[in-house]
């Protein structure tokens, strides 16, 4: 797998917005990606020290829209520690 196929995007929620104080960051990444490898592409994206990676994958959840169930899909969310001092800005071209 790429580096550049491993992250698919930020996650910006309010939730997440606390965890950047503590220099916390969450990405949604691909679904086959380890620590290893998200560890790689933050580093080599955002040019900053990744000190830990905590990985979770999301169950799809079942929805109804009208008389239809529909399945969303599962992912993968991985939340990124950065060395003190680094960070990430993820809206500095707004």
């Amino acid at each position: 797998m790429q580096l550049h196929e491993v992250i698919k995007r930020p996650l910006v929620t309010e939730k997440n917005a606390m965890l950047q104080a503590q220099g916390k960051y969450a990405f949604e990444v691909n679904r086959g990606a380890n620590k290893v490898q998200v560890k790689e592409a933050i580093e080599e994206a955002f040019k900053v020290t990744v000190m830990a990676v905590n990985v979770v994958s999301i169950p799809g959840k079942e929805k109804t829209i009208g008389r239809a169930r529909v399945a969303t899909p599962s992912w993968k969310k991985a939340v990124i520690t950065l060395k003190a001092g680094d960070k990430i800005d993820l809206f500095e071209n707004l």
